[in-house]
């Protein structure tokens, strides 16, 4: 990871020059707020194997999904990540068995376990597909301030800065609000759904935006990445 401004982290690898073309102001509160005002949750969203439930199950996900689509009266994106699989950590778990193994034929197999697991990673491309669910909301306001407004924002920016943060409570509770019929309309589907806290989200925007690393980046230092 780059440093940029005091030793903090860019979000984009390439340092500030490129933030402008982010359209990401910051995250708080496991919610994504844009430049424009509006805000944003990402939901993980668990898979299912279609192919191998029966013709009845079939037809009962697809209603029950065509129901929860025309249940929604506001947008959302759906966003399939596919990220190469970090074997690693598997790999260094075989090994400390392997090392804290005592029969001698169990050493072995755990051994030729390990060489079979990493030709298959040279040969084959495996990666791992996440899916999740993006639920907007735009609060309507306006965007520009009038002279008074201007003038009350100049001599008290306290009072300001004060209603900002309950506008901010208020329209992140109707965000919420979606976020919870999303859930209720998905799960019987038969699908698990799960928000993103803003740990996670800082971790999952900083490797979409830096796709030159194969394997996922692990930010431990969360409160030093710069989003603005």
């Amino acid at each position: 990871m780059e440093l940029l401004h005091s030793k903090k982290l860019a979000l984009g690898g390439s340092g500030s020059s490129t933030q402008k073309y982010v359209d990401i102001k910051e995250i708080k509160d496991d919610v994504i707020v844009l430049k424009n005002g509006s805000l944003r949750a990402i939901l993980l969203v668990s898979s299912i194997n279609f192919d191998l439930k029966s013709g009845e199950e079939q037809e009962a996900i697809i209603s029950q999904y065509q129901n929860f689509l025309n249940s929604l009266d506001f947008p959302i994106q759906i966003v399939i990540s596919s990220r190469k699989f970090n074997v690693k950590p598997y790999l260094n778990l075989l090994e400390k068995n392997e090392a804290q193994q005592d029969n001698e034929l169990l050493k072995f197999q755990i051994h030729e376990y390990e060489n079979f697991i990493k030709s298959l990673i040279k040969v084959s491309n495996i990666v791992s597909k996440f899916f999740y669910i993006v639920v907007p909301f735009y609060p309507v306001e306006s965007k520009e301030q009038g002279p008074m407004e201007k003038i009350i924002a100049m001599f008290n920016p306290r009072q300001v800065v004060e209603e900002k943060e309950i506008l901010f409570e208020t329209y992140k509770n109707q965000l919420w609000q979606r976020v919870d019929h999303i859930n209720a309309g998905i799960s019987g589907i038969g699908v698990q759904v799960t928000s993103l806290k803003t740990e996670e989200i800082i971790e999952l925007l900083y490797n979409s935006y830096n796709p030159s690393i194969f394997t996922n980046a692990i930010i431990n230092r969360i409160e030093e990445v710069d989003l603005r």
